[in-house]
Order: structure tokens, then C-alpha cells, then sequence
């Protein structure tokens, strides 16, 4: 039975896709990004900033969010369908928040 599938190993050349070997430099400059990112966080939450403590905690997490997608799950080196892909997901994100919000702060109580 396993006669009719083909190994990865045994596929031409042109059918395999290319493996991007990332150096370890870059997922240590990566890593320390990320501890440094955490370090302002805890930081900037010593500070009373009023309503800008939330922004400011959210805006380095999205920051901090980014360089894993696109470092730790390689969707630097990934192909042009995947970028598409991930794009439409945090499009359709923003609009369900932005949907949210409109509910939300329109209410007459508030």
C-alpha cells in the first residue's frame, strides 16, 4: 500500500517547496525583543498614565503579538497566499471589533 504514495524525499525537485533555515541569531534578537517589550510593559505599568495605561499595554502586545507571528511562525518566509490568508483573519478581526465598539458606545446610558 505504501508503494503509491511519494516520500517528500522522493518528489523532483521542482514539487518540493524550498525550507527557509532562519539563524539562530535572529530567533535570539527576536527573544530579547520580546523580554525587553515585556520589561517597558511591567514598567509603563508603574506609571498612572489615566486612560492611556490600556493603549499603551495593548498597542506593545500587539507589537510584541507581531514579531511571533511573523518570526516564531514563520510567516516572514511563508508564501504569498499565507500572508493573504492571515491578513483577511486580522481584517475580519478589526471589523467584528469595530462592530462591537459601535454597539457599545452608543448606547444611550452610558
Amino acid at each position: 500500500m505504501t508503494e503509491h504514495f511519494v516520500q517528500p524525499a522522493q518528489m523532483p525537485e521542482h514539487i518540493v517547496p524550498p525550507e527557509h533555515i532562519v539563524p539562530k541569531k535572529v530567533y535570539f534578537a527576536i527573544f530579547f525583543a520580546l523580554i525587553a517589550l515585556t520589561a517597558v510593559t511591567v514598567t509603563i505599568s508603574f506609571f498612572d498614565l489615566g486612560r492611556l495605561n490600556a493603549v499603551v499595554a495593548l498597542t506593545i502586545a500587539v507589537f510584541k503579538a507581531t514579531l511571533v507571528i511573523l518570526y516564531f511562525m514563520h510567516l516572514r518566509y511563508s508564501s504569498r497566499l499565507t500572508q493573504v490568508v492571515v491578513a483577511a483573519g486580522v481584517s475580519w478581526l478589526i471589523i467584528m471589533i469595530a462592530l462591537t465598539l459601535t454597539d457599545y458606545l452608543t448606547r444611550s446610558w452610558l
